[in-house]
Formats: structure tokens, sequence, C-alpha cells
């Protein structure tokens, strides 16, 4: 089912985008973003840490786990909470987050009612 706006509704939404994506949470994420995916180290990281992972799920499925692989998981995950780049991509993230849970607090507070749950699809489809 398609909804169709009002031009204002429509102008109010497009200015609300605009002011979000201009926001210093959206701005610090959209930059911290842009130095990961140029880190080819934190990129390399990444990838090894999420192959580790895959890895480590498949061998405990099997029941084939060892203590040391287990131990090198939890050294590429030290490695990349301590990668500067990784990091504040992670805490950007994160602060855009709660900045978009306080948006919809705001307007659930200005609408009386739970705005988000308007989002949700219905269990059947």
């Amino acid at each position: 089912m398609e909804t169709i706006l009002s031009p204002t509704m429509q102008e109010a939404t497009n200015v609300f985008i605009s002011n979000l994506l201009a926001s210093e949470a959206f701005i610090r994420y959209h930059q911290s973003q842009t130095l990961l995916d140029h880190d080819s180290k934190a990129q390399a990281l990444l990838n090894q840490l999420s192959q580790a992972q895959t890895d480590l799920r498949k061998k405990q499925a099997e029941s084939s786990l060892s203590k040391d692989e287990i131990d090198s998981l939890r050294a590429l995950q030290t490695q990349a909470r301590e990668n500067d780049v990784i990091q504040g991509y992670a805490d950007a993230q994160q602060d855009v987050i709660k900045f978009l849970r306080e948006i919809n607090e705001e307007i659930n507070q200005l609408l009386g009612i739970d705005f988000a749950s308007f989002t949700k699809h219905s269990g059947c489809c």
C-alpha cells in the first residue's frame, strides 16, 4: 500500500531528514565511516575478526573448538578495541543510535503515541 504525502508533509519530511543529516552526530558518524572505509589496516583487522568469528561458530557447532582458537579470537577482539579508527567508528555509531532514540522520544511526546511502532511490519508477511 502506497501512501501519498501532502506537499506540506513532504516538505516537512525533507527538512527533518536534512536536519538529521546535518546534525553533529550524523556528521561525525559519516566522517568516521569514511575513515574506516579508507583504513586498510582497520579493514584487514575487521575482516580477520569476522572470519575468526565465523570459523569459531562453525567449530563450536562441530564441538571441535580449542582454547587456542578462543584465545586467538580474543586477541583479535582486543586489537579491534584498541584500534583508534575502529573505536571511533563504534563510538560514532553509538552516538547516532542514542541521538535517534532521543529524536524518537521527542516525536513520541509531541504526538502522544509510540511513533516508532508504526514503522514495524506486521508478523504475517
